[in-house]
């Protein structure tokens, strides 16, 4: 039981960092859109 409790935590920890990284690299690539954006309105 003891062993099912510490594997569950661990499951619960790498969840925990994915979701913050998926958030991390969507914002990267939000900013980089924007970038492209403003630099295509900038050439016209």
């Amino acid at each position: 039981m003891r062993k099912l409790i510490i594997l569950a935590a661990i499951a619960a920890s790498l969840t925990v960092a994915a979701c913050n990284t998926v958030e991390g690299a969507g914002k990267d690539v939000s900013s980089a859109g924007a970038a492209v954006s403003d630099t295509a309105k900038d050439a016209k």
